[in-house]
């Protein structure tokens, strides 16, 4: 069986959330026999085709993007002739432009959409965008919910509820690299015994100033580990707050760095206040490492991936006070804390492994594969 993914961005140009689950997604279903290629643009040049992990990356140039809509007139006759030789096409939704490329292309194979968010900021340019929108949710076979929290509360995914089906994103802890212990000592020495660690990119839904502002109050040590559009900003808040001797703002780093500092951290900070965060691949990979969470209650897949008083703590979004008071919960606590984090890494265990998602997502194209051939 082979299988397109369509998404803006991928790897090597861009090391996003969404970029692990295709990635996750690529590598679990290839080992049940499927061969996933991934058609992505890219602003950096370089190859066209590039082979990663055991799955073809085709790479289009990035003309322009408008409102972080990316648009590549060249990825439409590209999807058209990749499509020609797949079995099932894969999109991952938001992305405006996959949705008019995929009417220009004329793709008749059975289809499956990944919603990974609703559209959350840009009211304005929804308006225009929604009957494009819902023709091009209406035209595929099938939706896949992130989490059954997502279903529940998008009014989008409801309206085609007949054919959405729910397949949480999973991790496969084997592929991450094991920290050599030089790496693992540079950290401790920096960041001492006990610290709360961030790991994402730096934009205005990750609710970082809630998590600043609860810091001027506790003194806690943090590690803010990603970059991005509003790096700068933070740190000139930090600034103002006088929190930059308790706050690391450690920029984007390797894998084995990043995964030395989970594996080194007290408990994960997970401020994210919008619904543009639908799930929170990093607040996962905490869970994986068996680490304690604070979320906030934004009805997404955070908190189908941190339950309240179980895995972590789950706050209300945008309050300060409520994050202050769950942090020094957990930093006065330590047993408390452990407890959490060893449930958050058996429920890692029992819902959200690479595998189960490859084998979900396997079953899901053999059957659009059946229901086409009947």
């Amino acid at each position: 069986m082979r299988v397109l993914h369509f998404y803006k961005t991928y790897y090597p140009d861009s090391w996003g959330g969404i970029e692990q689950v295709i990635r996750q997604m690529c590598v679990g279903t290839s080992r049940l026999g499927v061969h996933n290629e991934v058609l992505t643009l890219t602003r950096n040049g370089g190859p066209e085709l590039m082979d990663i992990e055991g799955h073809s990356v085709h790479r289009v140039r990035l003309d322009f993007e408008i409102a972080s809509n990316a648009v590549s007139v060249a990825s439409i006759r590209k999807l058209a002739a990749l499509a020609k030789n797949a079995d099932v096409i894969h999109y991952h939704f938001p992305w405006p432009f996959m949705d008019m490329a995929h009417f220009m292309a004329r793709v008749k194979k059975p289809s499956v959409v990944t919603y990974h968010s609703d559209i959350v900021r840009q009211k304005t340019l929804l308006r225009v965008y929604t009957p494009l929108k819902r023709r091009f949710l209406k035209d595929v076979d099938s939706i896949v919910a992130t989490s059954p929290n997502y279903l529940a509360s998008s009014p989008v995914l409801r309206r085609y509820e007949n054919k959405v089906t729910t397949i949480p994103f999973g991790l496969d802890k084997s592929t991450y690299p094991e920290p050599r212990p030089e790496i693992m000592e540079k950290w401790r020495a920096r960041m001492g015994e006990r610290f709360f660690l961030f790991v994402g990119v730096l934009r205005y839904y990750k609710g970082l100033h809630i998590l600043l502002d609860a810091v001027a109050r506790n003194g806690y040590p943090v590690a803010i580990v990603g970059a991005g559009p509003i790096e700068q900003e933070l740190k000139e808040r930090a600034k103002r707050l006088g929190v930059l001797d308790k706050v690391q703002f450690l920029g984007a780093l390797d894998e084995e760095d990043k995964i030395a500092l989970l594996k080194l951290c007290y408990a994960m900070a997970f401020p994210s206040h919008l619904r543009s965060e639908a799930f929170g691949i990093s607040l996962l990979e905490g869970a994986m490492y068996g680490k304690p969470m604070i979320s906030s209650e934004i009805g997404t897949g955070t908190t189908y991936i941190n339950i309240d008083q179980d895995t972590g703590l789950v706050v209300p979004p945008s309050d300060v006070d409520a994050f202050d008071k769950a942090m020094r919960v957990l930093w006065e606590n330590p047993q408390l804390a452990a407890d959490m984090g060893r449930r958050a890494e058996q429920r890692y265990w029992s819902l959200f492994t690479a595998g189960k998602m490859a084998e979900d997502y396997a079953q899901l194209y053999r059957s659009l594969l059946a229901r086409r051939a009947r």
